[in-house]
């Protein structure tokens, strides 16, 4: 008897959410502070990296520099030939959160464009059996399409003519790279005729490359992971009311802000144990007051339901809610339901990205890009936490690595 296709795609597709589990657990270490002034005086290094000793976050005198304006996109359609007629079809599903949609989405445009193929608009799946969206459900669909006019030819649904033994299926690694197309989908493409992308992670790293891409994959890949995905109204107003409302809560007293990415499920995991590159409730809130955040500085937290745990955060900074506390009341039935986990991760990454400061008390995938859309956005104040800290610390010397030496990609794709 012989083996259902079907059954091929959906063991790929849960084989690969495990590994992105994985890379979440195995994470790498927080990029380190800048620099830190210990007691005795001397200014010491918390890492050995090779960066050049500019800190762009401060000013000549150590104080944080003001955020700028958005930056403008360096690229550009008019660099780019007109997609040829299609030589078949390049599908893909939407896994585990907004951060990992964001690389998804770029990997399968920059495919789909040095095929020469069609791009069918992904679905989304979550983590559980029968966790399935359209992708319209989150994401601006309109918006989707005419983003990618003239780069690839975007298909909404898959034809009916297009089965699952018509696909092969492939594993392919972030940021893939032309050479690993052209050795290894694109012969498979060529004979198969269409392939099915499912992304793995073997790093979370989103630091820009020593060697600079060719002009039209750097605007293909920048336009792919800057320039396409919009929330629809809907999902984009739940979060405008939930950022605003915390504006305002900290406006009124002359205070900032703040996001954490603190969730409690990530904390308790092995990777997070006895380890620095994950911070508890307490300490993110004691690494907070010493760089001088007020009391009534209104914090938000990507954990959804309140935790006793979470008291001692609320004890340093009253103003501090949960998305179940902040939210809409007529919302929540839909976005805070037992079947709204994709809602709640696309409402903390956009809260993150749009917050006054941001803090990362779990380092992933999740921190590196809530880190570049706001570099796009100017809103650059990333806050790395670090033990070091002491009562009167400059803000400056914690300002995320992604920033303070631009490390992060999102500066190939910004001017």
């Amino acid at each position: 008897m012989g083996i259902d296709p079907r059954q091929i795609v959906a063991g790929v597709l849960t084989v690969t959410m495990f590994v992105m589990l994985g890379d979440m657990i195995k994470r790498q270490h927080f990029d380190s502070p800048i620099s830190h002034v210990n007691h005795a005086g001397s200014t010491q290094s918390f890492d050995e990296n090779t960066d050049s000793d500019k800190n762009y976050a401060v000013n000549g005198d150590g104080s944080w520099k003001e955020e700028g304006a958005v930056l403008r996109s360096c690229w550009s359609k008019s660099i780019l030939e007109e997609p040829e007629e299609s030589k078949g079809f390049v599908t893909f599903s939407l896994t585990n959160g907004p951060e990992y949609h964001v690389s998804q989405i770029t990997d399968a445009v920059v495919v789909a464009r040095y095929l020469k193929a069609t791009l069918v608009i992904p679905d989304i799946r979550g983590s559980q059996p029968g966790d399935w969206r359209n992708f319209g459900d989150i994401y601006d669909i309109e918006k989707f399409v005419s983003s990618l006019d003239g780069v690839v030819k975007v298909v909404k649904t898959q034809p009916a003519e297009l089965s699952t033994k018509d696909l092969a299926v492939l594993r392919i690694p972030n940021r893939v790279t032309e050479d690993y197309i052209a050795n290894n989908i694109e012969p498979v493409f060529k004979t198969k005729g269409n392939v099915r992308l499912a992304t793995y992670f073997p790093s979370v790293n989103m630091k820009k490359t020593r060697v600079p891409e060719n002009e039209e994959r750097n605007s293909v890949g920048c336009l792919a992971m800057f320039g396409t995905l919009e929330l629809q109204q809907e999902v984009r107003e739940v979060v405008d009311s939930i950022v605003d409302r915390l504006k305002t809560l900290s406006r009124n007293s002359d205070s900032e802000f703040v996001a954490i990415d603190l969730r409690l499920d990530m904390l308790e995991q092995k990777g997070c144990q006895g380890s620095k590159k994950c911070y508890g409730p307490e300490e993110i809130a004691r690494f907070l007051k010493k760089l001088g955040f007020d009391k009534n500085s209104a914090v938000y937290l990507t954990q959804s339901r309140w935790d006793s745990s979470l008291d001692s955060l609320k004890g340093f900074f009253p103003k501090t809610y949960t998305k179940e506390g902040i939210m809409p009341m007529d919302k929540k039935q839909k976005f805070l339901g037992s079947d709204s986990s994709e809602y709640e991760k696309v409402i903390d990454f956009y809260v993150c990205s749009d917050s006054d400061v941001f803090v990362p008390a779990i380092s992933g995938l999740f921190y590196a890009n809530v880190a570049g859309k706001r570099i796009g956005a100017g809103k650059t104040k990333i806050l790395v936490p670090d033990d070091s800290a002491s009562v009167g610390s400059s803000m400056g010397n914690y300002i995320s690595r992604y920033v303070a030496k631009k490390t992060h990609m999102a500066y190939s794709c910004f001017c």
